[in-house]
Order: C-alpha cells, then structure tokens, then sequence
C-alpha cells in the first residue's frame, strides 16, 4: 500500500527524519573524501623525509589512491544498485576506515602503497553512491539542492584538512593525521547504521535490479540514454578539468608571474574555494527553481566570461575576489552533475551511472593540470586561459544538445 509521505514507485512527496538522515550521511562522506585527499597532499613531504621516499614514490601515493578510487566507483556502484545503498556503503566505509588507520603504521613505501590503494578503492565506493541515496531520500522539487548539498560536503573536507592540517601535522605527524583522517568514517558509518534503505530501492524487484553488467549496459541501453551519458561524460570532463587546471596552476602563477605572497596566494586558494562553495548552493536552489538546462547554460557562460575577464587582470585585491566570482561559475556546476545522473538512470543503474560516468569525467580532467601547463610553457597564460574559456564552450553545447530537461523528473 503507497504510503501519504511516497508516491507509488517509493520517491519521497515530504521531507522528514530519513531524507536529513540520507542528506547528512551523504554529505559527511563527501567530505571524508575531500579531507583524505588534501591531507595526504599536505603530508608528502613529512611522509618522504620518514620512510626515506624519492619523489617519484611519493607522487605514486597519490596516483594510486585516485586509480584505487575509480576502480572502487565502478565496482561498489554496480554492487550498491544490485545489493543496497546502505550495505555496501557500510562495505566501503569499513574500507576506507581500515585502511586509512593502518597507513599510520605503515614502515616503508611498499606496504604505504598498497594501504593507500585499498583506501582509495573504499573511498571511490563512497563517492556515487552517498549521492545516488540522499536524490533517493528526497522529493523531486528539492533534488537539485540536495545534491549540491551534498557536493558541498567536499569543500567542507578540503577546508577542515587546510585548517586542521597546519596545526596537527607538527603535533601528531603523519601517522597521526592518518588517524585523524578516521574520524568522518565513524561518523558517517554511526549515521547510516541508524537509517534503512531509500523506499524506491527497496520497491523496485530483486529481479529488476539485475546483475552487475546489466546496470553498465543500461547507461547505453538506447540511443537516447547513449546521448545523456556522452552529454554527462562531456559535463563531467569540463568540470573537472576546468576545476584541476585552475586549482592547481593559479597559485603558482600568482606566486611567479605576478609576485604574490605565499601568504597572498594561499588566500587567493580560501576565497577561491568559498566562491566555489557558494556557486554550488546557488546552483541546487536554481535548478530546482528554473530547471537544470538553464542553470548549466547560465553557469557556463559565466564561467566564459570570468576565465577571460580574469586573465586582464592584474591589480591584486582586485584579483582576490574576482578569484571568488571565478570559482563560484567554474565549479558551481558539481551542485547539478548528481541531480542529472539521479533522473536521468533508473534505480537498478543510478549509483553506477553516478560512480562510471563522474570517474570517465576525472580522469579525463585529471589532464587539466598536464595540458594548462604544457600551453603555458609553449604559448603562454594568456592562451592556456583561453584553452579554458573554450572548453567551457564545449559545456555548453553539449547541454544544448545531449543534456534533457530533467526538473521534477519522478524516480523509476
């Protein structure tokens, strides 16, 4: 019998104690995830001068950890749409909490590395399928910002570790950061071990949800839904190449080519990140209010116009809060991918289409950072920011032509 606070396929029509439950989880995960993956960028030097490291095996450390994470996304997705959100979020949790906790023991590069690769594995189970539960746990009308609520969740962390980080590193070492870098596991584990699976999972036959390849071979399984996931592949690509190749190469060029402070850079880096955090709120509400199409396509040309207004400047309080506009266009779309993919796949492929197509998306735009300096060093920055504003174009053609509206879509 349908319930008053569900419609007949399981989607939620009212917000109560479960969908804050599913967000909270959800979020906190996210978190976890940007929290593991700065501190360990914090650490390397500590960690190398320890265990005696060249620097090849160290940037390994994180190499291995971002391939652990995009074979657990595959897998644990495809397990979560066939076995259940909680269960195998629980798996994956359980995952990462071990492994992180035995990288603090760790005595030399080979046994670091494999502790750092399972990590990752857990970790990249995380990442679609908190998202793929908090869309499950709310109704159709607040999709969007819960979404972005919970990509918020990864700000949060990447805050918390650049604030927490300088302070404890010199207290407790690395081993101890590990440690620390536990703790959003227990919490989010606590707070799913107390909520049950989303209704419309639970609705949705044991036969339907079919087995592991079935769930991929539904991201292509007409030409219609081939055209979403290449318009999502394209979507996720930019964002994540766009979000690399301005991360990690800005500070750097403030700090050379414009002679920024370490000090001035560094903030550069927090208001950037805030502007980024407030772009993705901003994001959730609008889709949720104008539709998701006119959203990215606002968001995308803003992003066009900040990267080349951007590149003129060079006044630097100037610079500094243009750096926040800039930030909030650029990776204010992630508050939208986890809404799309959630409406656009069904319950037996949600968590997979969120885990496969967001990690084709990173890998992809793991190139950012390789191909923003290479044009740098060949043609220079004004070019590399140009490279930038085109891809963005991209963006938008993509959604004009492969991304449907979505907005109130109901779950199936």
């Amino acid at each position: 019998m349908t319930s008053l606070s569900s419609s007949p396929t399981g989607q939620p029509t009212v917000v109560n104690s479960y969908s804050w439950k599913a967000l909270m989880g959800s979020a906190v995960g996210y978190a976890m995830d940007g929290f593991d993956l700065l501190i360990l960028g914090f650490m390397l030097s500590a960690i190398s001068a320890d265990l005696n490291l060249t620097t090849g095996q160290a940037g390994s450390l994180v190499t291995w950890t971002l391939i652990g994470a995009v074979f657990g996304g595959i897998v644990f997705g495809a397990l979560s749409d066939r076995y259940g959100r909680i269960r195998v979020l629980t798996w994956t949790i359980m995952l990462f909490a071990i492994f992180t906790g035995l990288c603090a023991f760790a005595t030399g590069y080979w046994d670091l590395l494999a502790y750092r690769t399972i990590a990752g594995i857990g970790l990249g189970g995380e990442f679609g399928i908190g998202m793929a539960l908090a869309a499950e746990a709310w109704p159709a009308r607040h999709r969007a910002r819960v979404s972005s609520y919970v990509a918020l969740g990864w700000q949060v962390g990447v805050l918390a570790a650049a604030l927490l980080t300088p302070l404890l590193l010199p207290l407790i070492g690395w081993r101890g950061m590990f440690l620390v870098g536990v703790i959003p596991a227990v919490v989010a584990w606590v707070i799913r071990h107390r909520i049950h699976e989303p209704e419309v999972f639970v609705r949705k036959p044991q036969a339907e949800r079919g087995a592991r390849l079935k769930a991929f071979q539904l991201l292509i399984k007409d030409k219609a839904t081939t055209k979403i996931s290449l318009g999502v592949i394209v979507l996720t690509s930019v964002q994540n190449f766009g979000y690399y190749g301005i991360m990690i190469w800005m500070p750097s060029f403030l700090s050379k080519q414009l002679g920024f402070s370490l000090t001035k850079s560094s903030m550069w880096t927090a208001v950037t990140v805030l502007g980024m955090m407030v772009g993705i709120w901003i994001f959730g509400h609008l889709a949720d209010r104008i539709g998701r199409k006119p959203s990215f396509l606002l968001f995308q040309f803003g992003a066009v116009v900040m990267v080349l207004v951007y590149s003129q400047l060079s006044d630097p309080t100037t610079m500094l809060w243009a750096g926040a506009v800039l930030g909030m266009f650029v990776n204010g779309m992630l508050g939208g991918l986890g809404a799309v993919m959630s409406e656009a796949y069904p319950t037996e492929a949600r968590a997979t289409a969120q885990n496969v197509l967001f990690n084709i998306g990173r890998g992809v735009g793991g190139l950012g950072p390789v191909v923003v300096g290479a044009v740098a060093m060949g043609y220079g920055f004004q070019m590399a920011i140009a490279l930038l504003a085109a891809i963005y174009v991209l963006d938008m053609v993509a959604t004009v032509f492969l991304i449907p509206e979505l907005k109130g879509k109901e779950l199936h």
